[in-house]
């Protein structure tokens, strides 16, 4: 018989530690909540948005235009008209190292996501085939993987030729494998359990499996392996300008004002150094980010 006792109810200082002070949070949530408790995550965000913005909206503020030359203003040092002074045309250097932000961040942006996309598919299909399949395609990606991607990215620029179309292109063809590695290696993990069993069970297709199931599952490696792959893509497309197989005249970027200061390095250093200080600070905040966001998204972390 149960005893009347049991069913009291319980004094207010039990009642206290019973109750639920922190409120419940989803993975993202949570995810977020710990990446705003890195310092260093923080500023790295801070600073990618700072950059990007200044990149969007520095040219459009500014008194000068980027075509805009004076030839009686040539090689002036930083000042208050002009913040980062001029190059050896006369033009505003703030206008131009702004604009070429534009350009080397577009082209970041679009062959990192162009890449994950292509490593993503590839890398999960090969994980999820497993057998002859998966080894046929990782030969693919380990031949690939045995010579620098950068030589590869030149060997294709040079083949192409100079232009942004082409510079997409050549970084996309190369940097998808180390995502393709990554997925293979989550989906080779993910695959034997339960919930996908259950719908390969149910009549569930290869692709839905790997859309539905598995590629949403290793969402949080893929976010911080596309993280890191920005700066990479920032320094490609800069070292290719920079040796003058990237962006060509009259567009500008990073990497090609960089090239354009490099003559001029003793009697102007300022004209080599905002543009390089701006490539820095791009790869060191995404670098920071993506840090931080491998921290927040792992669960074993979670407190």
């Amino acid at each position: 018989m149960i005893e009347r006792a049991l069913w009291e109810p319980l004094p207010p200082e039990l009642q206290a530690s019973e109750k639920i002070v922190r409120p419940s949070m989803t993975y993202l949530q949570d995810a977020w909540r710990r990446f705003r408790k890195n310092p260093t995550a923080m500023f790295g965000l801070v600073l990618v948005v700072v950059i990007v913005l200044l990149a969007l909206i520095g040219p459009a503020v500014s008194t000068h235009s980027y075509w805009e030359q004076d030839l009686d203003r040539t090689n002036e040092f930083p000042g208050a008209e002009y913040v980062f002074g001029t190059d050896n045309l006369g033009r505003d250097l703030f206008v131009r190292v702004m604009t070429g932000g534009r350009i080397s961040l577009l082209i970041s942006f679009i062959a990192t996501f162009v890449s994950c996309a292509i490593g993503v598919v590839y890398g999960g299909f090969a994980g999820y085939a497993g057998g002859r399949v998966d080894n046929a395609m990782m030969r693919v990606v380990d031949i690939i993987w045995t010579i620098p991607l950068m030589l590869y990215a030149i060997l294709l620029m040079v083949w192409l030729g100079t232009g942004l179309h082409n510079i997409l292109i050549a970084i996309t063809l190369v940097y998808w494998v180390n995502m393709a590695r990554i997925v293979r290696g989550q989906v080779m993990n993910l695959k034997e359990q339960e919930f996908v069993l259950a719908a390969l069970v149910q009549g569930a297709s290869t692709w839905r499996i790997l859309t539905r199931h598995l590629i949403p599952n290793s969402m949080g490696p893929i976010l911080v392996t596309a993280t890191m792959m920005i700066p990479g893509a920032v320094f490609t497309e800069s070292f290719l300008s920079f040796i003058g197989l990237g962006i060509s005249a009259p567009l500008a970027s990073w990497g090609s004002l960089c090239s354009d200061a490099l003559g001029a390095l003793r009697p102007h250093p300022y004209q080599l150094f905002f543009p390089a200080i701006f490539i820095c600070a791009t790869m060191l905040g995404f670098n920071f980010v993506g840090d931080g966001m491998r921290d927040a998204l792992d669960p074993r972390l979670r407190k």
